[in-house]
Order: structure tokens, then C-alpha cells, then sequence
């Protein structure tokens, strides 16, 4: 991904409309990210992403109680570290 300052994506927009076609663009303002400019097609693939997620919270039970019950193979330990 590309990082640009503001000023610089104003004065450079055709050329960063272009590049955010390939990929994201991110704009900073005062060196902090601040929006990412991106393609039609990359966005409708994000929301769609986004709708096919649920909130944990709002699992049915039968989802819920099978995953509380799940016991880890020992092998797998080490990736209880990767959550703290």
C-alpha cells in the first residue's frame, strides 16, 4: 500500500486514482493515517467480507455450546501465546 500526505493527493490525484485501482492508498494527515483511497471493486469486496462475519455474541447456542465444549490437541498450546 502506498502512503501519501494529503497535500500530495490532491496535487497528485489522477495519478493516485490510477494506482488505487491496483491497490489501496493511504492518506495521512500530520503523519497520521487518516483515510485509504481504494476501488470500487476492493470496497464492495470489503463489505461483502464484513457481512458474511458475526459477532461471536451473537452466535446461536448450537453454535456456542459444541465450541465451549472443543478440547485443543496438545500441539496447538503454543498458539495460546499468539492471544496474549
Amino acid at each position: 500500500m502506498s502512503t501519501v500526505n494529503a497535500f500530495e493527493f490532491l496535487r497528485e490525484f489522477g495519478r493516485l486514482q490510477h494506482e488505487a485501482q491496483r491497490k489501496p492508498v493511504e492518506i495521512t494527515r500530520d503523519g497520521r493515517r487518516e483515510l485509504v483511497f481504494l476501488s470500487a471493486e476492493q470496497h464492495d469486496w470489503l463489505r461483502a467480507s464484513a457481512q458474511r462475519s458475526h459477532r461471536t455474541e451473537d452466535a446461536a447456542d448450537v453454535v456456542i455450546h459444541p465450541v465451549e465444549r472443543a478440547e485443543m490437541d496438545a500441539e496447538h498450546v503454543p498458539l495460546d501465546e499468539l492471544l496474549t
